[in-house]
């Protein structure tokens, strides 16, 4: 199963039997006070430079986010993928809940983009589905419905077969649909963690479609989470998910040491790229 995504220069294959994709999650105003500050005046500098930043310790696609309350996504999200595409080459992920922001920001996008996303809830799916299917997009399904993200495996793996399957009425490929199977915080729900990680396993199984997370929500209020969250990425990529979305500086070297133990790396070539660029780094 391989899903493309490209940009005007640049093309990434995500695939189970290639090297782990790394999304890079840094340009979201979420929790960044700086960003959202400077989006809300139309400012996309800082934009520009987290672009060039991630790029350059090894994003492969970059996510783009400008949601807030106070910023018109319909108007600014195009403007921050004009901006980004004019300092990286890489792909993007246009991420938004707005269907029209997504429309815009696919429009003014030279490549095949990928869509962040779809849920299971109806309206997404007559909203986000057509898009997908009009502009050839790849689109990433959230395992959420109508009433909310499902605390088993089990409910959410039926919830990825619905997108599927509603996909696939619409004659879009499976190859072009990515499954987050959602992190949920293990300090609040000590069984949230394994629920993630079964769930990725089935979808696995049952579907063999590619698979993101976002996996820095399984460490949510809880002390050392650079800790939890690179374990917990290394066992969530042993089972299946390979484009996860990332602060890819924080995490690239447990993802390159699993790549490796996972016989994605010949040669052990891009783990001591990664060692090497590191010790730069340190002198």
């Amino acid at each position: 199963m391989e899903t493309r995504i490209s940009s005007a220069k640049k093309e990434v294959i995500i695939s189970d039997k290639r090297p782990t994709v790394l999304i890079g999650e840094r340009i979201n105003p979420t929790g960044k006070p700086k960003l959202a500050a400077a989006l809300q005046t139309g400012d996309l500098e800082i934009v520009r430079q987290e672009a060039i930043n991630q790029v350059k310790v090894g994003a492969d696609i970059l996510d783009v986010n400008v949601g807030s309350a106070t910023v018109d996504e319909v108007a600014l999200l195009p403007k921050a993928v004009k901006a980004v595409t004019e300092v990286v080459d890489v792909p993007l992920c246009l991420d938004s809940a707005n269907a029209k922001a997504l429309e815009a920001a696919i429009k003014v996008y030279k490549g095949k983009p990928l869509v962040s996303s779809v849920t299971g809830q109806e309206i997404s799916l007559k909203e986000i589905l057509p898009l997908v299917k009009e502009y050839q997009t790849a689109v990433i399904g959230l395992t959420m419905d109508d009433a909310g993200i499902p605390t088993d495996a089990t409910n959410r793996v039926a919830i990825a077969h619905k997108i599927v399957n509603e996909a696939a009425k619409l004659g879009i490929p499976r190859e072009d649909i990515v499954i987050d199977c959602l992190a949920m915080t293990v300090g609040a729900d000590n069984r949230a963690g394994i629920a993630t990680i079964e769930a990725i396993m089935k979808v696995r199984t049952e579907l063999g479609v590619n698979q993101t997370l976002g996996a820095s929500n399984v460490s949510f209020g809880l002390p050392d989470r650079p800790l939890i969250n690179t374990t917990f990425l290394a066992i969530v990529i042993a089972g299946g998910v390979n484009c996860p979305i990332v602060d890819v500086a924080k995490v690239l070297p447990v993802i390159r040491a699993t790549d490796l133990i996972l016989g994605r790396d010949q040669y052990a070539m891009r783990y001591i790229e990664a060692y090497r660029q590191r010790q730069k780094q340190q002198q």
